[in-house]
């Protein structure tokens, strides 16, 4: 299942409590915010994390505080940032499908991650995010999972595509908000992206 042109709204239409989860809202930041944010995103930082690397930019507190206010307006509530970072991919850099939950962020459990598409896109095929679920676990990690089961589905389980089967791919459209909760299984479809960077932001946060 594919969505690729929602402008706003709660995916609660669908008689699915796992798209019940899931909000999309699109032209999220301001145009003159939006075109800031895409101009200034060079220099991206190579940072290892264990046994893989990220391409970081590090946004201004400014813009994170910004952007909790927003989600706090949109799920009337308290919003607390766990980690936010601008990250990029290419055609020759984490390039890995890397299928995971992000249950376990800076040891502690954030309730929901979300997601902006920030950089035009240069794809013409199916591009964006893929939610997946797993042969055992099925669409999300459980929340009483041990460290050593969430490091060993990284190792072992994120790149063998005969352990997953493809849910859904929302599709990516510059200036779009995707918000899920945190121990949903994910990643980004392809695996890999186009020679000048897809750029997007993220931030796990909790819901207070």
């Amino acid at each position: 299942m594919e969505f690729s042109s929602i402008k706003y709204k709660w995916l609660n239409s669908l008689d699915n409590t796992f798209f019940k989860m899931i909000y999309i809202i699109d032209d999220f930041l301001k145009e003159d915010l939006y075109k800031t944010i895409d101009e200034s995103l060079v220099n991206f930082k190579e940072v290892k994390m264990g046994n893989k690397s990220f391409w970081i930019n590090k946004p201004t507190e400014a813009f994170v505080n910004y952007i909790c206010l927003r989600l706090a307006i949109e799920e009337n509530a308290n919003i607390e940032n766990v980690l936010a970072f601008f990250r990029q991919s290419t055609d020759k850099v984490d390039t890995d499908w890397r299928i995971h939950s992000d249950l376990k962020i800076n040891g502690t459990q954030p309730d929901r991650a979300a997601i902006i598409y920030i950089s035009p896109t240069k794809s013409k095929k199916l591009h964006g995010t893929a939610f997946w679920d797993h042969n055992k676990y099925g669409n999300k990690l459980p929340t009483d999972s041990t460290n050593k089961e969430y490091d060993r589905l990284l190792l072992e389980d994120a790149n063998d595509k005969d352990k997953w089967t493809l849910r859904s791919v929302i599709g990516y459209k510059p200036n779009r908000l995707i918000s899920y909760p945190c121990n949903y299984f994910h990643s980004k479809y392809p695996n890999k992206s186009w020679k000048e960077g897809r750029n997007i932001f993220v931030i796990f946060y909790k819901v207070k």
